[in-house]
């Protein structure tokens, strides 16, 4: 019987992937977990092992094709006929008769990362009660699968343990995916899920008096001239990353009417806490930067002023407020600039936003950073300064509804209390979506952010 294996879908809102390498050939045999196929999604270079181990009777893409989430890669046969598989296979002790699924593995190319299994979709946001109540259906009325289960491999360990047959569970999550949660519920356990973290919760917006219609999120780019009339010219395909930036970018300018709003903040006193205790917390394990400093004012200020750790949703007509601040940070690589992503920063110590920014830009220069490093955030921090320049109006980061852009400090004669003193002063940018904040609200969340790099001794918290 023919077994077809669709592109699956690789979280974060990606929709499509091109086929960069065919690892198998149409007729092997080969084993659950065993290397499939090796796709680029505008995140990372993905290795897409086999869900299922069989005879591959035939393959439907070629390098460079570009293929849809849902899209068939590959179709199986039976594998009897066949010779014995080669790959990884290893028996599910609640079944001889199945194999466990392969555990997520991460891989360096060309400095990007490699994962070789597709990214845990984000949990549902209902209620904890609510999902358990909908999960903690008895197995009894619950239809035995047959083929291949739908879940992660942390999933089917969860299973395992609990002594879960996953054949026996109706999954919950996008597709029919099996979750933690109901193989808890199965067990005849709770769902649960991680406490949310205490914070000030902002007001509550009003709820719409009707939604909102569509907005138009494309334009059409006029007929380019001939260019050969005026000499030698040549082209060069642009590489699914390549292009994916360009539609992102054309994206966020053509939908979201940016406007930037500038101001300087006098950091020499941030600057000298920096220099002194440089050894010191070095000593600890950690390396002080300016944009620790950054990512903490920023976090903070974005509980302050919630409307900037949005989302706009036009079609519904309504603002997502995010509850937690999540802050990416532009790193440089020999590929460009990636956006790790640090969680949380709002609520963490400065030395520990500090040490994860550390070995976070660390693995992503070195190409090991994973998928889930690399989204999820909620606004974004791009410091220049290192690399020069007076001020840099960067593209929001669709679709977050911000961005802070950081450029070089420099001494400049400031009068203070009637005296020309040389302080050291830092040019910030912050750029925005004037659908959902006016000029005045840009302002005050600079000046915000200002205020905390002003006075560093807040942001430490008496940690040094």
């Amino acid at each position: 019987m023919s077994r077809p294996f669709v592109l699956p879908d690789l979280g974060e809102g990606l929709t499509e992937a091109e086929i960069v390498q065919v690892l198998v050939r149409e007729g092997d045999v080969i084993a659950e977990d065993a290397p499939l196929l090796e796709v680029e999604t505008d995140k990372a270079t993905v290795e897409i092992p086999s869900p299922m181990s069989g005879r591959v009777e035939k393959i439907h893409v070629e390098p460079h094709q570009t293929v849809k989430v849902g899209q068939v890669l590959v179709t199986f046969g039976d594998a009897a006929a066949g010779a014995t598989p080669t790959g990884k296979q290893a028996a599910d002790p609640l079944d001889p008769t199945r194999t466990r699924a392969p555990e997520p593995r991460t891989a360096v190319r060309d400095g990007r990362a490699r994962q070789t299994a597709p990214a845990e979709p984000a949990r549902q946001t209902a209620p904890v009660g609510q999902r358990a109540e909908a999960r903690a259906l008895p197995t009894a009325e619950t239809p035995a699968r047959t083929g291949p289960v739908p879940a992660t491999p942390s999933t089917r360990r969860l299973a395992r343990e609990l002594g879960v047959d996953l054949h026996t569970v109706r999954g919950t999550g996008p597709g029919g995916r099996v979750t933690d949660d109901d193989v808890r519920a199965a067990s005849g356990g709770v769902a649960t899920t991680p406490a949310p973290v205490a914070r000030a919760e902002p007001s509550q917006p009003a709820a719409p008096t009707a939604p909102a219609k569509p907005l138009a999120t494309h334009v059409s780019e006029p007929p380019l001239p001939n260019f050969e009339q005026w000499g030698a010219i040549e082209r060069q395909p642009l590489s699914h990353l390549r292009r994916t930036i360009a539609e992102r970018m054309t994206l966020s300018a053509t939908v979201i009417p940016h406007v930037t709003h500038f101001d300087r903040a006098d950091i020499t006193d941030l600057d000298a806490i920096i220099q002194r205790n440089l050894e010191p917390v070095k000593a600890r394990g950690v390396t002080l930067t300016l944009t620790a400093f950054l990512l903490k004012a920023a976090a903070l200020a974005l509980r302050e002023h919630p409307t900037f750790n949005a989302t706009l949703d036009a079609a519904a007509g309504q603002l997502i407020l995010k509850r937690y601040v999540h802050v990416g940070v532009a790193v440089a690589t020999e590929r460009g600039l990636i956006v790790p992503v640090l969680r949380d920063v709002d609520v963490k110590p400065l030395l520990d936003v500090a040490r994860e920014l550390g070995a976070l830009a660390q693995r992503v220069r070195d190409g090991k950073a994973t998928l889930d490093d690399l989204r999820g955030g909620s606004f974004t921090v791009t410091n220049i300064g290192a690399l020069g320049g007076t001020g840099a109006i960067p593209i929001i980061n669709y679709p977050e509804v911000a961005i802070l852009g950081v450029s070089r400090a420099r001494p400049e004669p400031v009068v203070r209390d009637g005296r020309i003193e040389p302080r050291l002063l830092l040019p910030l940018s912050l750029t925005f979506d004037h659908r959902v904040a006016d000029g005045a609200d840009g302002a005050r969340f600079a000046s915000a952010i200002v205020r905390r790099l002003e006075a560093p001794e807040r942001l430490l918290g008496l940690e040094l």
